[in-house]
């Protein structure tokens, strides 16, 4: 029996005669579309604009054409690859009654020519060629990604801005301390809130105050230093207030419960919920598989080897995982996890990072069927529920 969530193949059989087929190359400037056409002989090829109006009355002429060739039309099925636009026209277009799909775009097969062509209208080809695969039920043709809810998109957007405002804030403070020590100050902390006030008192080894285009120079990242660290705090201000204002919601609710977790905090729970564990994954071989921790082998002939991760899937969720694994060893050292980390390294000490990442595998799963399905972790330590 077929998984209703399986998109590595369509569960719907396809009639070609009564099924247009089309597929669109998107670009920042240009939409290239191809087509199967019941009834045309011709394959037809369309550039437009990226204007979405104009895409669904080149659709609905390309099934006026094939109804006057004398074949009735359906379904109407169209697939692009995941980049820029996102999933807003797959949504638009699903609202018209047009079924759309997203193809995650490293799962369609080219050739490994050195020096293969590459054109709009060769890549046209191959995505209609796997989009048609697909359609037939092949299992693995390509891989479709699931298209998400407006409302699941900007639910990952605090986390994912808040991250750009952590990196943000590390290269500004680094910016500030090697403009000192270029000048010979090391005891300087230009990071503390009254650091403005005391730049203008600092020396030199020299014994010369700071020049004085350097000192503007520090004033102004200082100040970019203010804004964006008021700004990390709004998001997990804003946070905070939504799982007070909203505690029945499904995504609240499993932040709550992660965040009950002794070593995990709303920060990495409110990861760990939005990217990966209020999604409908079909098991625990897909949990992992998504964020990338599982192995990639090369196996040929006699040759046998591991590559190391796939890193297919998600990076923030496998960056996250794998540093709250080795968090998870200090804060659950009684739990079951800890322990089958310990066996396996304390006779090879050498292998700890290797482990770590098997950790962090088994750590995600479970935490999966904590969230999903309320299995708690064995030995694991919680906090009082609020």
């Amino acid at each position: 029996m077929h998984n209703t969530n399986d998109l590595s193949r369509a569960l719907t059989a396809l009639e070609q005669d009564n099924t247009l087929i089309a597929v669109i190359e998107m670009s920042l400037t240009s939409w290239l579309v191809g087509a199967m056409v019941p009834g045309v002989a011709r394959h037809p090829l369309k550039k437009l604009d990226p204007d979405h109006h104009a895409l669904l009355a080149l659709l609905h002429r390309w099934r006026d054409e094939a109804v006057k060739a004398g074949r009735t039309i359906s379904r109407i099925a169209v697939a692009f690859e995941s980049g820029r636009d996102g999933f807003w026209l797959a949504r638009w277009l699903r609202e018209r009654g047009i079924e759309a799909y997203v193809i995650h775009a490293a799962s369609v097969a080219v050739s490994r020519e050195h020096r293969r062509a590459k054109t709009d209208r060769l890549d046209t080809e191959l995505l209609k060629r796997a989009f048609l695969g697909w359609l037939r039920g092949e299992r693995d043709h390509c891989k479709m990604a699931a298209i998400p809810t407006l409302a699941e998109e900007d639910g990952k957007r605090p986390t994912r801005e808040r991250e750009s405002l952590v990196a943000e804030r590390s290269r500004i403070r680094n910016r500030m301390t090697s403009t000192l020590i270029r000048l010979g100050v090391r005891a300087f902390k230009p990071n503390l809130k009254k650091a403005p006030d005391r730049l203008a008192a600092v020396r030199t080894p020299e014994g010369q105050p700071i020049p004085p285009n350097t000192e503007a120079e520090l004033r102004r990242e200082m100040a970019r230093l203010r804004i964006v660290s008021d700004q990390i705090k709004a998001i997990e201000q804003a946070r905070l207030e939504r799982l007070e204002q909203a505690p029945a919601d499904p995504t609240h609710a499993m932040v709550r419960l992660l965040a009950r977790v002794i070593g995990i905090g709303i920060e990495a729970a409110d990861m760990l919920v939005h990217e990966i564990l209020s999604r409908n994954l079909r098991d625990r071989r897909a949990v992992a598989r998504y964020a990338g921790l599982t192995g990639s082998p090369d196996e040929s002939g006699s040759k046998r080897r591991e590559k190391g991760l796939a890193r297919s899937g998600n990076a923030r969720v496998r960056r996250g995982m794998i540093q709250l694994a080795w968090r998870f060893l200090k804060f659950q050292p009684n739990s079951a996890l800890a322990e089958w980390y310990r066996q396996r390294t304390v006779e090879a000490p050498g292998t700890r990072k290797t482990m770590v990442v098997a950790l962090a595998r088994k750590l995600l799963i479970a935490l999966w069927q904590f969230a999903t399905l309320g299995v708690e972790p064995d030995g694991i330590a919680l906090r009082a529920a609020a």
